[in-house]
């Protein structure tokens, strides 16, 4: 058996990265439905320890000691990105679109948790089948796993991602189509061809789309410094210190019985200095570096949980699992169709807007965008869609997703 310490943990995960990376390359479908490397990689792993422990062979073991600190990092990073300045920038479409999400966020949950008792399971694993995987992802899920394993569901971890996956592929699956078919029953068309973000095959960054709108600071470097190397240090440093001093806020928070995730009180301090250097242009924050300070802990940690995932968990699970998903993706689709379509306003861009709805709330703003880039394609630009859904889905609804799920866990944890 291979054992590995902190430091060759997380350099086995980079490397396995990168083979999720060539893995996508090689199987295209992968790359369509935007299953993520750093999950292909995971997985791959995860499927030879589960072969091999079934012939009673333990091929490697992990020390994942700093698993939980490239998780927080993360989390971090979306706390700097939830400027209070943004959501104004976007204007009323915005805020309406980030209500209606957060609406079916706590929709998805009570729908998981209501068929989970009739299928006579715990409501927390409808919870987990829920919003925690469908607005959440993968990242999300892991994230919240160790708290619904110590509120009393086992495998939490692994249900979660088997959940999350077949969420990514239910979304790019259904928005597209849904999309379509709002367009082609409306009449609806674009006032010009194409979406000029919008290269075939190649959807636009949500970040991307959302930094574009944000004043990156201008460079303030001390003498004789590199310029790139220094807003490269202040930016971990502010990703550090938020990380600290959230440890306390949710230490308080425990203190007076709120079960949080490790990250809230990160996130929380992380928005608190951005929204305070909005106003007042002391820190000069670089959203940019920050997110890429941030996609680079998110990769890490998710090959790192996924590596470790108990996939014989989900022995008895298959079933429930299946129906709930089921439910939540006919939901979602049901919500865009009657809600979002005439509440966005009943045209192109709402129809577009409707199908990165489903995108975002069956998987990851990655499908969002994958979705309204093949409608944009096809029917001409839509530049209000690709505002409103990147803001909504790639920064404001994990705040609210997250206290959401929170609030579900202290109420039948």
């Amino acid at each position: 058996m291979l054992s590995l310490d902190q430091v060759q943990t997380v350099a086995f995960a980079g490397i396995i990265l990168f083979v999720g990376y060539g893995v996508r390359r090689l199987i295209p479908v992968l790359a369509k439905y935007n299953i993520p490397a750093p999950v292909v990689g995971g997985l791959l792993v995860a499927i030879a320890i589960t072969m091999a422990r079934a012939r009673g062979v333990t091929l490697i073991e992990f020390n994942t000691g700093l698993q939980a600190p490239l998780m927080i990092a993360f989390f971090t990073s979306i706390g700097f990105g939830a400027s209070v300045a943004l959501l104004r920038v976007g204007g009323p479409a915005v805020l309406l679109f980030f209500v209606a999400a957060t609406v079916m966020v706590a929709l998805q949950n009570a729908i998981g948790a209501a068929l989970a008792l009739a299928l006579g399971q715990p409501p927390l694993l409808g919870v987990l089948a829920g919003s925690v995987t469908m607005a959440g992802g993968p990242a999300t899920a892991l994230a919240f796993a160790p708290l619904f394993e110590e509120a009393g569901v086992p495998g939490a971890a692994t249900f979660g991602v088997a959940a999350a996956m077949a969420g990514i592929v239910a979304g790019g699956l259904a928005g597209g189509p849904v999309g379509t078919w709002l367009i082609s029953r409306g009449r609806a068309r674009a006032a010009s061809p194409a979406h000029p973000a919008a290269a075939p095959g190649r959807p636009p960054l949500a970040t991307n789309v959302v930094e574009d709108l944000m004043n990156e600071p201008a460079p303030r470097v001390p003498a004789g410094e590199d310029v790139e190397t220094y807003a490269l240090l202040k930016a971990v440093v502010l990703i550090l210190a938020a990380m600290w001093v959230g440890s306390w806020l949710t230490l308080y928070f425990a203190s007076i019985g709120i079960t949080l995730p490790a990250y809230i009180g990160a996130m929380l301090v992380a928005a608190g200095l951005r929204n305070l250097d909005d106003r007042l242009r002391i820190i000069g924050i670089s959203q940019r570096i920050v997110d890429d300070l941030g996609a680079t802990s998110l990769a890490l940690f998710l090959v790192m949980a996924l590596m470790t995932l108990r996939l014989w968990d989900l022995v008895g699970l298959a079933l429930p699992l299946i129906i709930i998903l089921v439910v939540q993706v006919a939901a979602v689709a049901a919500v865009a169709i009657v809600a979002i379509y005439p509440m966005m306003g009943r045209d192109y861009e709402a129809a577009v807007m409707s199908g990165g709805f489903i995108g975002f709330m069956l998987g990851t703003t990655a499908n969002a965008m994958a979705n309204m880039t093949a409608l944009v394609e096809k029917f001409g630009a839509a530049p209000k869609a690709f505002l409103v859904v990147p803001m909504v889905g790639a920064f404001f609804i994990d705040f609210t997703n997250a206290l959401l799920i929170t609030v579900f866990l202290n109420i039948w944890g």
